[in-house]
């Protein structure tokens, strides 16, 4: 594999299900019933329950730690914009873009961005800034 270049895109398409975020919430303790309850959730702006904003951006580790330059992969920094909510059953497409590179320090700055992919519309946009001194050598 070779190193990413200013402007390389990655595309993975993911999804959300019910006993996924149920799960989610039994681990991290985040029971909040926008997240939980559908009872309460259609009483809400969103009429339904919303994937909880962390494990919304999970996708993000996943792709950095299995798919994406995974061996040697170090996270860095990150950071997410909540645009609009993600819910479960709805297909999801997560965007990396190389808008930096740092060669002294085997850096790269991504911007990464999570769109529905039916309707085109981003949901969450983001960077992180990720270490690789195997695959990160200009």
């Amino acid at each position: 594999m070779e190193a990413p270049k200013l402007n390389d895109v990655f595309k993975y398409d993911f999804n959300f299900t019910d006993e996924d975020i149920q799960t989610y919430a039994k681990i991290s303790g985040d029971v909040n019933p926008i997240h939980v309850s559908e009872s309460y959730s259609k009483h809400t702006q969103f009429g339904r329950c919303i994937v909880h904003g962390y494990y919304s951006i999970s996708v993000f580790s996943k792709v950095y730690g299995t798919l994406l330059y995974p061996d040697a992969h170090i996270l860095i920094s990150q950071k997410a914009n909540y645009l609009k909510p993600i819910f479960t059953g709805v297909e999801y497409t997560a965007v990396f873009t190389a808008k930096q590179l740092f060669a002294d320090k085997n850096r790269v700055l991504y911007l990464n961005e999570i769109y529905e992919k039916e309707t085109g519309e981003i949901k969450i946009t983001g960077e992180a800034v990720l270490m690789n001194k195997k695959f990160y050598n200009w």
